[in-house]
This record gives C-alpha cells, structure tokens and sequence, in this order.
C-alpha cells in the first residue's frame, strides 16, 4: 500500500508508526506544514489513567512516554479563595513539544522521516496514493477537498494559552471575578519546572476588559494581573498566545472515497476534559487495525473503522460537549459557594454521578 499521512501531530505520528510497524513493506509518507520543533499551547493532559491503552499493544512506546510524565491523583476547584480538593480524580501530563519528540523517536524506529515544512496546497498533491489520512488538525487542509459534511462551531468563549515556572501540585481551576466580569485558569504542571496556564473568560467578559485592543504582550500581563495571588509572584511565558473560541468539529462523514479523517480534523473534544490526545492516538489504533484486517480493500476497512469507533466517540464527544457547555456558562455557576460549585464542577460532563464519585473520591464527599 502506498500511504499518503498528512500531518505530524499525536494522530498522524502514531498512526504512520503503527502502520509501518506491521507492514514493513507499505510506503508511508507524512507531511506536516510546521517545523519539526514547533508547536502551540505548553502540556498535553491525559485523565485518569493516562496511557494504559498502549500497555498491552505497545509496551515500548508507553515505557518511553510515561516516565517522562507528571502525575497526580487530586483534582482542585479554587472559588472565592477556597480551595476544593476532589480526591480520586487523577490525570497526568507532560509538554506537548516532547510528547511530540518522543513519538517521532517511535516514528524514526520504523525507518519513517517525517517530511517538515511540507504544506499540503494542492488538490492534485493527495493524488496516487492508496489511502491517503487526513490528521492535520481542526483546520485540516485534506478535510476541505472531499465532502465529509463538515461543520465547524465556535463555543462563545475566549481563551489564550499560556505557561508559568510556577509549579502546581495539582491539576487545578482556579475562578475569580473583578469589575471586568468573571475568569478562569486551567493550570497544571506538565514538566517539572513548567506549568500550562489556560487564561479564559466570557464573550461579554472580553470585551469589557478590552482585550480586543491588546495585543499578545499586554494580554499576558493583564492575565498575571488577574491571577497575581494564583501565580504568587511568577509570570506568564507566552508562545503564540492568541484568543482563540474553542471550534466544535464534527463530520457527518468520516471517510470520502480513500481519504479518511482521524484525530481534530475527524472531531474537536473540548480541552477541559484532557481527551484530545487520547482520541487521536485511539483513532490511530483503530485505523491501523482494521488496515491490517482488511489489506487492500481499503474501502472496506474505513467502513469498518468508523462502525467500530463511532459508537465510543460519540460518546465522549457528547461528555466533552456537556463540560464545555458548563464552561460557557461558567460565571452563572460562579453564584454557588465554593462546595456547591466544586459539585457543579465535578459532575458537568456527565460521566460522574454521585455513587461514582461516592467511591472515587470519598474524602470530597464525606467532607
């Protein structure tokens, strides 16, 4: 089979490693638009138990990732002040630039280079392959030559992403108000000595503080000041932080004669519940499966891999909508006490009922 993958992020790495891996012979090419060590946002947060899913298929990639892991086992929810500890909630994390490092690593192992500083600009370019992947992102140039039944929709939110040399101990949600409106941080370590900080307010928030009229230096000070007491004297590292609104990717149609979609261009999953990059590799695990049940009928193996995934997407696309739909509305849950808000918090995706979170994190709820 000769392969066309276009980009290099989690999805089209794993994915070009895994069908190489198990088909010596298949010709895979990836090519990604950016340079080898470019990358946006700071970490890449996994829930719960991070990368099991590699365990048992791939016990080399998950021995080479997981050590270089930060992990905790505590959830923090910070409200007028009051710190929330949600015991039992665990996640992991790490920067997103050495995840994508030691992938490559992993890639390179097959005998694959991805080819950088490649974009993707002509419809004639996809032409003479077998099976061409489109993992190129939300914005993914593939996606838009077929008819997937594409639509891409904002979430009202603003958000910039940041980093900070202040370490947290926890994945923590810190939520504070001043004449402006209300905020939001995400912030977590993801190295030892560097924290991912998601600066993020409401539309109506915005445009009172006047960030319109910022640019990205005065936007990160503004930002340090209305978290001055979370980041207790540390500042704000900034790599192209630009406001961006959260786009909600979905496709009727996953695959368009022998052009598939997998990771953000197939769907986005709201980032405030640290799935993305689990999806993507997942996605990668799928198609590489069903490949090799099906060599060279690739009509029939994408048919399969999008009646096998679909079901377990749409699942965790429908908890990744719900928590980002409580975000949009965060300020409104902003008038409950600190305990109430946390619960709000902790139950706004729908996955944790109350006897699910009864038996995870009983310190929270016998507290």
């Amino acid at each position: 089979m000769r392969i066309l993958v276009a980009g290099a992020g989690p999805a089209g790495l794993y994915f070009a490693y895994l069908a190489r891996r198990a088909h010596p012979d298949w010709q895979v090419r990836i090519v990604e638009q950016n340079p080898p060590e470019a990358t946006f946002g700071f970490g890449v947060v996994f829930s719960e138990r991070a990368l099991e899913f590699l365990r048992g298929d791939d016990p080399e990639t998950y021995d080479l990732i997981t050590p270089a892991m930060e992990l905790w086992t505590d959830l923090t929810v910070v409200h007028r002040g009051t710190p929330v500890v949600i015991d039992g909630i665990g996640f992991s994390a790490i920067g997103r630039l050495a995840f994508l490092q030691l992938m490559r690593q992993r890639l390179a192992s097959t005998g694959i280079v991805a080819e950088y500083g490649r974009a993707l600009k002509e419809e004639g370019e996809l032409q003479g392959y077998d099976l061409v992947v489109a993992a190129d992102g939300a914005n993914s140039f593939v996606r838009r030559t077929r008819d997937f039944g594409t639509t891409v929709t904002p979430l009202s939110n603003k958000f910039a992403w940041f980093g900070t040399r202040k370490s947290f101990r926890t994945l923590t949600q810190t939520f504070v108000e001043n004449e402006h409106g209300a905020f939001n941080a995400h912030h977590y370590r993801h190295a030892p000595d560097m924290s991912t900080f998601v600066f993020e307010c409401d539309a109506a928030t915005w445009e009172r503080a006047g960030f319109a009229r910022m640019g990205e230096e005065e936007t990160l000070r503004h930002a340090e000041r209305v978290f001055a007491d979370t980041l207790e004297g540390e500042t704000l590292v900034s790599n192209k932080s630009i406001w961006r609104s959260f786009p909600n990717v979905r496709n009727r149609r996953w695959h368009a004669g022998n052009t598939v979609l997998i990771g953000d261009a197939l769907r986005t999953a709201h980032f405030s519940i640290g799935s993305g990059t689990r999806l993507a590799m997942e996605d990668a695990i799928a198609l590489a499966r069903v490949l090799s049940e099906y060599e060279n009928e690739v009509p029939k193996a994408l048919a399969g891999f999008e009646a096998a995934r679909r079901p377990i997407v749409e699942t965790l696309v429908a908890a990744a909508d719900a928590s980002g739909n409580w975000y949009e509305r965060f300020p409104e849950h902003m008038k409950l006490e600190p305990r109430a808000f946390a619960w709000s918090y902790i139950q706004r995706s729908g996955r944790i009922d109350p006897e699910r979170l009864r038996r995870t994190s009983p310190g929270f709820v016998n507290g």
